[in-house]
């Protein structure tokens, strides 16, 4: 169940904000275009609140509960780039607004951008270890959690897979 939660929550993302954008640009309904992109972060907090009952009904926690706790993290610390990516080419597109700007490809501008890439990273996985842990306490028995705690060590690797190549970057910097 907890996994048709996941895969509706991130279609209901896009849903939300494809739609959110159309009213905004092809419409021209600028507040009500942003009022349904509000709406984005309150999807994350039905899969948050959908994996929490789960557990407090007295599931055993698999991976699809700690995937929940991945994606609202990780949602948390890319939404709002995303949504501003997102608006931006919308923009672009449908309004005439101005080209979007591209990340830097070259140099230390490169590397500063893998830097804040690295720091997004490591909030997505702070406040994935934090749904966690906060999960694992509200349950409070260790055995009907263990499966969550397998989330720790992935969540380091795509953190530590994000800080080697921002340091490449910084070491190795592309030229032109």
């Amino acid at each position: 169940m907890i996994v048709s939660v996941v895969i509706a929550g991130e279609v209901g993302f896009w849903v939300a904000l494809a739609l959110a954008l159309a009213v905004r640009y092809l419409f021209r309904w600028r507040r009500v275009g942003t009022a349904l992109l509000l709406t984005v972060p309150l999807i994350d907090l039905v899969v948050l609140g959908a994996t929490v009952l789960d557990l407090r009904r007295g599931a055993t926690a698999d991976w699809a509960h700690g995937l929940a706790a991945v994606y609202v993290g990780f949602s948390v610390a890319y939404g709002h780039q995303l949504v501003r990516w997102a608006d931006g080419h919308a923009a672009h597109r449908l309004a005439g607004g101005p080209v979007p700007v591209k990340p830097p490809r070259y140099g230390t501008a490169r590397a500063v951008h893998e830097w804040k890439i690295f720091a997004r990273t490591l909030l997505a996985a702070v406040i994935t270890a934090a749904l966690i842990t906060a999960m694992i306490a509200l349950v409070g028995d260790a055995a009907r959690t263990a499966a969550l705690t397998q989330w720790y060590g992935t969540t380091a690797w795509i953190t530590g897979i994000s800080l080697v190549i921002a340091v490449s970057y910084t070491v190795f910097p592309k030229r032109r």
